[in-house]
């Protein structure tokens, strides 16, 4: 089993000016240590799972990323995940690139569909939520998953050698030019956030090397991870998809406490065929939180997963 740790919250009791030292200390801890992946999140302000208030400092999400690269120099990279509606594809994809580039080929592509609604939920205000906040169009769900399929048709048109012009609904590009092109082949992997059955674990069948599920008690974020991936199977059968060529993740908690139940959750996970884990905690990051899960790297390595063709390398 692969590990990974998300750095989501930065809300560190330290001025400003500290932060970008105590990042550094994280992201070479994580590398030192052999954790598999380092990870941020796509949002501008901070997010009510979390427990903090929207003010919370919370960097943009691929900076932090390209920071994070030239910091580091064998864990991969990625955004869990992209919201499709806050760049333009061309653009997202050259920046993608230009990290993986950068980063000596460590890039994964993280993209989804962005919140899973589209009204407010109870209890948010407009100027908490960074969409209305800063501006930011976000069109209806229905017409972000047509966006989501058109940015992952027009990620493998760039990341391959046809320059010829992309006609879709909602983009168009007259030359999806992309130079220098990725150091991975034939492309980074493209991860799909989300688990909804209809649409985004069909796009994973057919678009995706990676899906991303929710295992987050407490939050209204938990999947009944067993039953979402015998959808992706069908959905893979249907697109004529081998189903284990895509590398099954989830995003967990992590209590630094308690490592040896962080182990058995994890065995838990592997059993029913995740592959990859992107770690969370209550709080930022520390030091004594890295080296607790340092401490038994090794050992959810060892976790047997079912064996895949098109595995990424450690």
């Amino acid at each position: 089993m692969r590990v990974g740790i998300s750095v989501t919250d930065f809300s560190w009791n330290q001025p400003v000016a500290e932060m970008g030292a105590t990042v550094a200390r994280i992201a070479r801890r994580a590398d030192e240590a052999g954790f598999d992946s380092l990870w941020t999140m796509d949002h501008f302000f901070q997010i009510r799972i979390s427990g903090r208030p929207p003010e919370s400092p919370m960097p943009e999400a691929y900076t932090t990323l390209a920071y994070l690269a030239a910091l580091t120099r064998r864990i991969r990279l990625g955004v869990c995940v992209t919201s499709v509606a806050y760049r333009h594809p061309g653009v997202l994809v050259k920046t993608a690139t230009t990290v993986d580039v950068l980063s000596g080929g460590r890039t994964i592509f993280g993209v989804g569909a962005g919140a899973p609604f589209d009204r407010l939920p109870d209890g948010l205000a407009p100027r908490d939520v960074e969409t209305y906040g800063l501006g930011i169009p976000m069109p209806p769900l229905a017409e972000r998953f047509e966006r989501l399929e058109e940015v992952l048709q027009i990620a493998h048109r760039m990341w391959s050698d046809d320059e010829s012009p992309y006609e879709g609904r909602h983009y168009q590009l007259a030359r999806p030019l992309n130079s220098p092109k990725a150091l991975q082949r034939p492309h980074p992997p493209i991860m799909v956030g989300g688990s909804g059955e209809r649409r985004t674990l069909r796009l994973v069948a057919q678009y995706a090397d990676m899906c991303n599920l929710f295992d987050l008690p407490g939050t209204g974020f938990r999947d009944d991870l067993a039953h979402k991936l015998d959808v992706l199977r069908r959905h893979c059968a249907d697109v004529g998809r081998d189903y284990d060529e895509i590398e099954k993740t989830t995003a967990t908690f992590y209590d630094p406490a308690d490592v040896g139940a962080l182990v058995d959750h994890l065995r838990e996970l592997a059993a029913i065929g995740i592959d990859h884990v992107l770690l969370g905690t209550g709080g930022p990051w520390d030091e004594p939180g890295l080296d607790a899960l340092a401490s038994v790297v090794d050992e959810i390595h060892a976790i047997p997963v079912p064996a895949r063709e098109g595995a990424l390398p450690r």
